[in-house]
């Protein structure tokens, strides 16, 4: 009795599970009314792979990335780490500091999803493309 299986190390063979859905932040100014909302604001702006604006309460504008956060008890305590656009300076604020978020940057990951790279990858091998490898994207 003949079995169509294909070895486990047959690339055809291996699943594609679909990746998780992300939401366009991008321009989204989100309301800060409580504590609640203000770590929910920045835990989504730590998630994003764009920069944010944030307009701190003694009307500071800073526009930039924010790549670590902090949880602590209170809103002093907790801090975000932010790489200003344009600077190589790393920006320590404590989440009581901060009046205002804008999603303002552009989500440099939109559309680079894995299923879109093995989407690809599978049209170059059906077209008779070798040497097929993973090869970053160039920003614009």
């Amino acid at each position: 009795m003949a079995q169509n299986l294909r070895p486990a190390h047959d690339p055809e063979a291996l699943e594609v599970v679909p990746g998780a859905a992300r939401e366009n932040l991008e321009g989204w100014v989100p309301p800060l009314a409580g504590e609640a909302e203000l770590r929910a604001a920045l835990d989504r702006a730590f998630d994003y792979r764009g920069d944010v604006t944030l307009t701190l309460k003694d009307g500071r504008k800073i526009e930039g990335y924010i790549f670590d956060r902090r949880h602590g008890a209170d809103l002093k305590s907790s801090r975000i780490r932010i790489l200003p656009a344009g600077s190589h300076e790393k920006l320590s604020i404590n989440y009581a500091q901060i009046a205002a978020l804008v999603f303002s940057g552009r989500d440099t990951a939109a559309g680079r999803s894995w299923e879109a790279w093995v989407h690809k990858y599978w049209e170059k091998r059906r077209a008779g493309e070798t040497n097929i490898g993973i090869e970053p994207e160039k920003l614009d």
